[in-house]
């Protein structure tokens, strides 16, 4: 169990994450070639804070996986993976505004309110696209993504999935939430 009051894993936690995500990075060479792990996890163990953040992913059904290098910034990017949209990160509405302006049957949480205690950062639309360049994700789910102002401000949001093997970019009331929608989180290390 993690500290409440700080973002760090025990050894074994670490160690069991490790195990994981190595195993994850191995079997998906084709969302990362030409990174190899050595430097991911020389990165990871000089951040546990990161760590942990990368712990909450896996924790609530993301499968995080390494995506991607920026290399202006030396950091590794991790996305989460999981086929459908992360489970434990369903059933939310976009943000904190929508959730508090729900007057019946509100939802739990909010998607950016759990993305900011997880410590990462929802998906853009360039985002959701590039993962599913990689493989065929929400193929029965659905996911939140980072809505632009303009939008949000007349009480939108924006959501992702794939259908009919193509990436459609939908519409719906910020305040909606639903069984199969979640959001995905992306993480750099």
């Amino acid at each position: 169990m993690t500290n409440s009051n700080e973002k760090t894993l025990s050894k074994e936690q670490s160690d069991e994450l490790f195990n994981v995500l190595k195993d994850r990075f191995e079997q998906n060479m084709p969302r990362h070639e030409g990174i190899e792990w050595n430097g991911v996890q020389v990165k990871l163990e000089a951040d546990p804070e990161k760590l942990w953040s990368l712990n909450e992913m896996e924790r609530t059904g993301g499968e995080p996986d390494v995506v991607g290098y920026n290399e202006e910034l030396d950091t590794y990017i991790f996305m989460d993976c999981a086929a459908e949209s992360p489970k434990g990160r369903r059933s939310v509405c976009y943000d904190r505004e929508a959730l508090e302006a729900r007057k019946k049957f509100k939802p739990d949480n909010s998607a950016i309110d759990m993305a900011d205690s997880i410590g990462i950062d929802i998906l853009n639309e360039e985002q959701y696209r590039g993962l599913q360049k990689m493989g065929e994700f929400d193929k029965k789910t659905s996911s939140w993504i980072q809505t632009p102002s303009a939008i949000r401000d007349r009480g939108g949001a924006l959501f992702c999935d794939r259908r009919y093997d193509h990436v459609f970019v939908y519409h719906n009331g910020a305040e909606s939430y639903y069984a199969a929608r979640g959001f995905r989180g992306a993480l750099e290390v």
